[in-house]
């Protein structure tokens, strides 16, 4: 059995294999991970900065460049503590249970395919859901410069127009995750622009939650806004495509368009559907460390229509993401936060006074 210190990180020991890695987060959005950060936050230096159920979900990509092999990944979920950082008894376990199964050098190339199947059976091990499989799949196609997958060309017919909105039921996921990954691609986001008005709700929500990963132009956020606010006007705004844009433009290149978004969205009463207020907490919540959208937010959160345990889960999971912390709770406690809010807040502490738990927001 290896120490840990006689292992070192787990980017070291993983640098053992040849491979070029690298490394995306899973959890709130599919993002490329620096080598350093990752370091850092393996070395407890740093949190994790967008935790998802209080645990850090990742994926790692091995490209043999030497070897003519296939690219494998490992999807990895290590649980944190309080302040958002690596469990390191976790990652330690993690270790020991990966050296006793390929051993501690891995320099041979006997060792491939031990690295390749060494996460069968692991408890840190995890399959993310299909809808993601397919985002993450579809940004490797494009970093390792590969053609997209095979549902490609009929999404962007479907989204051209020719074949009619209404024959979305026949439109592979993957191929419009594949549209989202490669909209710098020439006509593909005036393309989608085009479309947006015309989408049903179901392919509008597939592509929005691919664009979640993606960094937004402005004028596609700008499309997004004017949709929403179309949507606002109506006597009864449909609360899964006011969600979907939320968050399709969470990750706008432009601050002040993502912003005026959810400003518009909050003096809305439609913020009151947990769908929208999920979709705000759970994609866009770096805005929510500017004050009026933070108040405008929580005053919605107060009022949401499932009530007491959805403001509870909502609100630990924000105050558990770093840096939001402090900025959520000056607002808990000003004094001119509403009757109703202050009931809500009440109720929340009252329930971590208690012992409670409050579950995971998926």
């Amino acid at each position: 059995m290896y120490s840990t210190d006689q292992i070192g990180t787990l980017l070291q020991f993983l640098a053992g294999t040849g491979a070029h890695l690298r490394l995306f987060d899973m959890g709130r959005r599919i993002v490329k991970i620096t080598r350093d950060h990752f370091l850092s936050f393996e070395r407890n230096q740093l949190p994790y900065p967008a935790p998802l159920n209080r645990q850090a979900w990742l994926a790692l990509l091995f490209q043999d460049r030497k070897a003519n092999r296939e690219p494998f990944v490992w999807f990895l979920r290590f649980p944190l503590d309080e302040q958002a950082k690596l469990n390191q008894a976790a990652r330690d376990d993690f270790m020991h249970r990966l050296v006793e199964h390929v051993g501690s050098d891995l320099s041979s190339r006997d060792h491939a395919g031990q690295i390749a199947t060494a996460l069968e059976g692991n408890p840190y091990g995890f399959k993310p859901r299909d809808d993601r499989l397919a985002i993450f799949h579809a940004r490797i196609s494009r970093l390792l410069k590969k053609p997209a997958s095979r549902y490609f060309e009929h999404a962007l017919a479907y989204f051209r127009g020719d074949l009619g909105w209404d024959q979305w039921s026949f439109v592979g996921y993957q191929g419009i995750a594949d549209i989202a990954a490669r909209l710098e691609d020439e006509g593909h986001e005036r393309m989608l622009i085009e479309a947006l008005p015309q989408l049903p709700i179901a392919p509008m929500e597939a592509i929005c939650h691919c664009l979640e990963n993606e960094k937004v132009s402005v004028k596609l956020a700008n499309a997004l806004l004017s949709l929403t606010q179309n949507q606002l006007q109506r006597e009864h705004p449909s609360t899964g495509v006011i969600a979907a844009a939320v968050r399709g433009v969470s990750r706008s290149r432009s601050v002040t368009l993502r912003q005026q978004l959810l400003r518009d969205v909050l003096a809305s009463p439609v913020a009151e559907n947990t769908t929208v207020l999920a979709a705000i907490s759970g994609r866009a919540w770096e805005s929510l460390s500017e004050n009026s959208l933070a108040t405008a937010f929580l005053e919605r959160l107060a009022c949401n229509n499932e009530g007491q345990p959805f403001f509870d889960r909502c609100l630990a999971d924000l105050l558990f993401i770093p840096g939001m912390r402090e900025p959520l709770l000056k607002i808990l406690r000003t004094p001119e936060r509403s009757a109703t809010l202050a009931i809500a807040v009440g109720n929340f502490f009252q329930t971590l006074g208690s012992g409670g738990s409050t579950p995971s927001l998926q």
